[in-house]
């Protein structure tokens, strides 16, 4: 009987180690997935906290609580599914969608930048006190419905790192990446558009030095939501070019990328800074890409009849709170 129990015993541990094992390769993997999509997760970052903005300081919070529920409900229970079922039965399918979120992303990033240059940027409708519970319940609801985009872009990017994993692995590795990546978007964004409130905060203490760190948060927060964007703008701009290179490869055209990689090689070799030369290298290629190819959709956009508003993520949130 003991030999029977002991036995039992390393048979348990044996499955401990192996799930042990399983839940490494799946942090891992997730790790992977999750800084593939950083580009997309800066552009979310970026966008969000422009919904709050006029929004009386009590209800930031709740709402970009809302919007994260929103956002999670959105990756876990319509996007997750939909990716799994893809990478099942229809694998062939991933590029083109995976490009079809590169066009739309360059296109993004584009309209950002024609925005600035031309001076056409939407102007802000809402002041602090207008926002009403019906209002409110809108102005989640646009959020989320944008977020729905970014979030696809982000699953489908997180599938394509792991499509080679088994097919629970995989459910459970972007199930990981969709909780890791809305509580880090979220979290900053709350930590964001609270820091002029910490900041006032900290400077009505007692201590100079401590008034001194307030009135700095608070002046510099208009910069830091001036870099955030500009970042946002860049990193659209850079994924989307890089997903439209990998995928024009992938599907047979090898001439872009041939181009992009022979310019990293040229690089490669420097020593010391070699590696982060060629990414660089990558980057720059990959975000003039995106920009070509959005400048392109943008024209296009405005041409047709139905184009002039782009893209652009705070239309959407006005059009979300016009009533």
């Amino acid at each position: 009987m003991s030999a029977g129990l002991f036995g039992l015993l390393d048979d348990v541990a044996t499955l401990a180690k192996l799930a042990a094992a399983s839940v490494d390769d799946v942090g891992a993997a997730a790790g992977r997935a999750s800084a593939k999509a950083a580009g997309v997760v800066v552009d979310d970052t970026a966008v969000t906290p422009q919904y709050v903005q006029g929004v009386a300081a009590q209800r930031e919070l709740p709402i970009i609580k809302k919007i994260a529920v929103g956002s999670l409900r959105n990756k876990l229970l319509f996007i997750l599914p939909a990716a799994l079922v893809l990478s099942q039965f229809l694998p062939w399918l991933l590029t083109p969608l995976l490009m079809c979120g590169g066009a739309y992303l360059a296109f993004e990033g584009a309209e950002k930048v024609w925005e600035k240059l031309s001076g056409h940027q939407p102007e802000q409708k809402r002041t602090a006190g207008e926002i009403g519970p019906e209002q409110e319940k809108s102005l989640v609801a646009g959020a989320i419905r944008t977020d729905f985009i970014l979030s696809a872009e982000i699953m489908v990017i997180a599938l394509d790192e792991v499509t080679d994993e088994p097919f629970v692995a995989r459910a459970i590795i972007l199930a990981v990446v969709a909780v890791l990546i809305t509580v880090l978007v979220y979290g900053v964004v709350a930590a964001i558009v609270k820091m002029d409130d910490a900041g006032l905060a900290l400077a009505g203490r007692d201590s100079e030095r401590m008034q001194r760190l307030g009135r700095s948060m608070v002046a510099a927060m208009p910069r830091v939501l001036a870099v955030i964007s500009v970042v946002g703008t860049v990193a659209m701009l850079w994924v989307g070019g890089h997903i439209l290179l990998v995928g024009v490869d992938e599907l047979g055209w090898h001439a872009p990328y041939d181009v992009v990689h022979h310019l990293e090689e040229a690089v490669h070799g420097v020593a010391g800074i070699g590696a982060v030369l060629a990414w660089l290298v990558n980057t720059a290629a990959s975000a003039v890409v995106g920009a070509l190819v959005g400048a392109v959709l943008v024209l296009v956009m405005h041409l047709l009849p139905f184009g002039g508003h782009g893209g652009d993520h705070s239309d959407q949130a006005d059009t979300a709170t016009a009533h």
